[in-house]
């Protein structure tokens, strides 16, 4: 009698690969829910390691959803006070619309700027995200008190105590004007970022330097005081650091005098309590004056707009360097250090022969530094005529939620000629 069983050699091959692959399934089913079990009883006893570069925040905010810095300030109110004459602002205008206003495009524009024969070319402001309050009013003298020609000295200043006047009344003619958006929408800014119309930007202006409690500013070319160049702090601190002619008589009380308007700036942080800190920051004034080369000791150096920088509010100008690399630290390192110097280590600046105009062909050196974006602003205001300029300011005019200033004819008309 036959078993009814068969040998696994008499079983068909199909039917010997089937059973092999189902005793495989059971061992692995058995392995895995043993290992399963074991892990559970011993979790208290065995702690899990993770890399060591991982963290709770890592893994809350992997690399690609990590928060972003700007993004963050965006959800700030911010406010951006911009003053000055508009003398090269073909060069400088688009610099700081595509990296202050458009890297904070919920910021709102406050533009206090005199009205002169480069006004016209303030229209480049209208491709700004927002634009908040413009005002540009007609120059007239600021009136002189005892107590300012008491704290203030005429020294270094192109325009006397009157120079300094104006320009305290320029940057502090930005807060009414702030105050009166803040009342009429009913908010408070968080940050107020105050900069120049002369300001060249070679990169955008980065959220690290929005600091709680504190006040930055740009270090170098502090002339004995902090550089006055830039400022960007809380609200709180910023009517401080912008209230340049509101303090003079309390500074006028604590018995400062002879102060110019880096040490003005200094003392009138430091006696309304205000910390302050520095930090370097890729920004240089565009300035025509010129300035006597190689640089002395109480010299001015001069940058080239081209430097790698961050320069830091230095002067600066369209040049091809007469001196960059090697030539640089030796001149650099014998200028007092607490007056005009400026960081230049590690190539990052190069220096002009300022002593003269702006050589021929600037504008080439200009173009190929700033890139075709902003070389192409450069030339639609130049190619402007009176018509295109009216226009122009009829766009910026209505773009603006607030304005002050004279007709856009006569804006225009200053610097272009009307046609025949």
């Amino acid at each position: 009698m036959k078993s009814p069983a068969k040998s696994l050699t008499q079983l068909p091959k199909r039917a010997l690969d089937l059973d092999w692959r189902l005793v495989l399934l059971l061992i692995s089913s058995v392995t895995f829910f043993t290992y399963i079990s074991i892990s559970s009883s011993s979790a208290a006893a065995i702690p899990i390691s993770l890399p060591k570069a991982a963290s709770f925040k890592s893994i809350l905010h992997p690399p690609n959803h990590r928060p972003n810095p700007t993004r963050q300030l965006n959800g700030s109110r911010i406010a951006v006070c911009l003053v000055g004459g508009a003398r090269r602002f073909e060069l400088t205008g688009p610099s700081i619309v595509e990296r202050i206003l458009r890297v904070y495009e919920n910021s709102d524009l406050f533009l206090h700027c005199p009205l002169d024969s480069n006004a016209y070319k303030l229209q480049l402001l209208s491709d700004a995200p927002r634009i908040a309050s413009v005002r540009i009013f007609k120059p007239q003298p600021v009136p002189e008190t005892e107590s300012q020609l008491r704290v203030l000295t005429p020294s270094n200043s192109p325009n006397g105590i009157q120079g300094l006047l104006q320009y305290f009344h320029l940057v502090e003619g930005c807060l009414p004007m702030i105050k009166a958006h803040q009342e009429k929408n009913n908010f408070t800014y968080d940050w107020i970022i105050r900069t120049r119309v002369d300001g060249y930007w070679s990169d955008p202006l980065g959220p690290e330097n929005f600091i709680p409690g504190k006040y930055v500013v740009p270090p170098g070319s502090s002339y004995g005081g902090l550089n006055d160049r830039f400022g960007v702090g809380d609200y709180n601190s910023s009517v401080v650091a912008l209230s340049r002619l509101s303090l003079i008589s309390q500074l006028d009380s604590a018995g400062l005098t002879q102060l110019n308007s880096e040490t003005a700036f200094k003392a009138q942080l430091s006696t309304q309590n205000v910390r302050y800190t520095t930090k370097r920051l890729p920004f240089c004034v565009v300035s025509d004056r010129q300035y006597p080369y190689p640089v002395g000791r109480n010299g001015v150096p001069v940058a080239a707009l081209s430097s790698r920088g961050p320069l830091s509010g230095a002067k600066c100008r369209p040049c091809k360097p007469v001196c960059s690399g090697t030539c640089v630290g030796p001149m650099m390192s014998g200028l007092y250090r607490s007056w005009s110097w400026t960081e230049w280590a590690n190539n990052t600046l190069e220096l002009c022969d300022a002593h003269g105009e702006w050589e021929e062909g600037w504008e080439t050196v200009f173009d190929n530094s700033a890139g075709k974006k902003l070389a192409l602003a450069r030339k639609r205001i130049w190619a402007l005529n009176m018509d295109k300029c009216v226009d122009g300011f009829e766009k910026f005019k209505k773009r603006a939620a607030h304005w002050v200033g004279p007709s856009d004819a006569e804006i225009c008309g200053l610097g272009l000629k009307k046609p025949a």
